[in-house]
């Protein structure tokens, strides 16, 4: 399967290509998923050729990390049930800058379980360009993130996206995600004497 891995300031990310099936008119090549990390191909198989799609996939995140893109212009094609792929249809539909909580998601698809919008939420096979990332729980906490470092690159993502959707120069962009926070001086993490 063609794929490309590129560096972003999560770390490295893989797009894959595959057969467009319902996401491209004609049928051409899709993006059917993104992976967090280098793709490992078998070492008795040619490399595959990266592809035109490929390439501009990678530049449309590049921009996006840049913060000179907050929406992409790509065929996606989530391999999924129908249910799913209404689901992530749904989630395309959340403007960059702003979330929506499962419970929102699940009223707008006529669903009466917030579980199950976040159960096809945590099955997206391509995060960011299925902007997953902008759902929250109901009472507006962040909820959780399976893609990066979890949580931390959920709000690194929501981050992004609003300074950038704000107008915010590309230089006061965060340049990684945020680590967890140290104890405050003094005290110590374990247990207590």
């Amino acid at each position: 399967m063609p794929h490309l891995t590129i560096h972003t300031p999560l770390g490295e990310l893989t797009l894959f290509e595959g057969p467009g099936q319902d996401g491209t008119p004609d049928g051409s090549g899709a993006i059917v998923a993104l992976d967090w990390g280098r793709a490992h191909w078998p070492e008795d198989l040619p490399p595959e050729p990266v592809t035109p799609l490929l390439r501009e996939a990678a530049r449309q995140l590049q921009e996006y990390f840049d913060g000179r893109r907050l929406e992409f212009d790509l065929p996606l094609a989530p391999e999924g049930s129908a249910f799913r792929r209404q689901v992530w249809d749904a989630l395309r539909r959340i403007p960059p800058g702003e979330t929506r909580s499962y419970l929102d998601i699940a009223r707008e698809i006529g669903c009466r379980s917030p579980r199950a919008i976040g159960q096809a939420n945590g099955s997206n096979p391509i995060p960011i360009l299925i902007p997953c990332h902008r759902v929250v729980a109901a009472n507006g906490t962040l909820g959780g993130y399976s893609g990066g470092e979890g949580a931390a690159t959920k709000r690194y993502l929501l981050a992004l996206e609003a300074r950038a959707s704000a107008g915010a120069r590309t230089g006061e962009l965060p340049l990684a995600p945020p680590r967890p926070e140290a104890p405050p001086r003094g005290q110590h993490q374990g247990t207590p004497r």
